[in-house]
């Protein structure tokens, strides 16, 4: 994989150049692209031409965007037969931020529908017998075989930090509302959010510090020790023998150097938020795709389109009920958290399911993405298989520093042997 602070720093001390690090990422994609299939679609020799002469934090960096987000000159057809050949008029705001950053746009990486659950042809660069999960299935695929240091995702249930804990790379979700949606096709307007994937969490905290124009970087000095919040329980999740005894190593690390570690019971309010997702997210969806609903439904795949017919029979009433469930979850979330700095969680039930059928389960993330809370998948635990296994550090809303700063730690801690 490549690390984005990393080649920053040999961009910045000359010791890369923007050909050089083409070169080497063209090599990549030449090698493996035919396989894996990260891209919807590509420009390297624009992206290329665009990176000598950038400036800025980001400069040069090579910056993949999920085909759900719009760009000026590249076609974004959001994951559907629908939308072939779109080419919007502008970037999406966050793109266009990112390329005044200095980043530049290899190429769109491939979507589930709508970011939903219909897969696209990507696959694992792990396995390539194994989903490499979703929605943000290209750009998650594409950082784990050094295609592209970065590259942005959404989360609507658990869109970035399942493919990332799937790949084996670093994926944060900031907080709700963090980064701007403007340009991004949006599925559910309460919860879908930019998240983005890298090699390493400081890789991650250094560039959506950037691009959210905040000091989210923690590739200094490693932070305080931190107190964890560990859930023996979580409506509605359950994780496989793997993935537990994967837990159970992350927590004994962090035991081990030297986290202070709190077992906690969600309130009650969270079974009800659990399913309060579905309901929010199903009925904002149907409105969100309602001129795609009247003009080719028949385009949609069979999920999809069971999906939008259960939103169209929920009542406003149902909505408001949601939302209020909601609220309720968010006001205890915030109280969960007093007295420690994060919890600590499986990102997925497991390690990447086979087959390219389903891009698995976000029962791990539905109901945090709800709450809002910054999310971030720390790699570095693999099953027997050699497939890897992600856990999840979570902080306060627009605590995302913390959590970030609590995720570096234990990614180091995880790297540092003592297990």
């Amino acid at each position: 994989m490549l690390s984005a602070l990393d080649l920053a720093r040999e961009l910045e001390a000359g010791t890369l150049t923007p050909d050089a690090l083409f070169d080497r990422i063209e090599a990549a994609i030449a090698e493996r692209e035919d396989t894996i299939r990260a891209f919807a679609c590509r420009d390297l020799a624009a992206a290329r031409a665009a990176a000598r002469t950038a400036t800025g934090p980001l400069r040069a960096l090579p910056l993949a965007v999920k085909d759900n987000i719009d760009t000026g000159d590249l076609v974004t057809e959001y994951g559907s037969p629908i939308h072939a050949g779109h080419r919007p008029a502008v970037d999406a705001a966050i793109v266009a931020l990112a390329r005044r950053l200095g980043a530049v746009i290899p190429g769109k990486t491939v979507t589930t529908e709508f970011a939903f659950f219909h897969p696209g042809p990507t696959r694992n660069p792990h396995d390539l017998e194994h989903t490499p999960g979703g929605s943000s299935s290209g750009s998650a695929a594409g950082v784990a075989a050094g295609f592209f240091p970065l590259a942005l995702g959404t989360q609507t249930g658990g869109s970035v930090v399942r493919p990332a804990a799937f790949c084996g790379v670093a994926g944060f979700k900031p907080s709700y509302g963090r980064l701007p949606m403007v340009g991004v096709k949006i599925f559910s307007w309460s919860l879908d959010t930019l998240g983005l994937f890298a090699a390493t969490v400081r890789d991650a905290a250094f560039a959506a510090g950037a691009l959210a124009g905040r000091d989210w970087r923690v590739d200094g000095e490693l932070s305080a020790t931190p107190t964890l919040g560990i859930l023996r329980h979580q409506p509605g999740a359950q994780a496989d023998e793997q993935m537990q005894a994967a837990l159970q190593t992350a927590i004994r690390c962090a035991e081990a150097c030297g986290a202070r570690l709190v077992e906690l019971t969600l309130p009650e309010v969270f079974a009800d938020a659990f399913r309060a997702h579905t309901t929010i997210q199903d009925y904002e969806a149907t409105r969100a795709l309602a001129a795609e609903r009247d003009m080719a439904a028949d385009q949609f795949s069979d999920h999809l389109r069971q999906t939008l017919d259960e939103g169209w029979a929920l009542t406003a009433a149902d909505y408001d009920a949601a939302q209020t469930t909601a609220a309720d979850a968010r006001r205890a979330c915030q109280d969960l958290f007093s007295g420690i700095d994060a919890l600590l969680l499986p990102s997925a039930p497991g390690a990447a399911p086979r087959g390219l059928g389903s891009t698995g389960s976000s029962e791990f993330n539905r109901i945090w993405t709800l709450m809002g809370v910054p999310a971030v998948n720390v790699p570095g635990l693999y099953n027997g298989a050699g497939l890897p296994l992600g856990v999840q550090v979570l902080g306060p809303r627009n605590g995302d520093k913390a959590a970030l700063a609590a995720a570096a730690w234990l990614e180091a801690c995880l790297g540092s042997g003592r297990i």
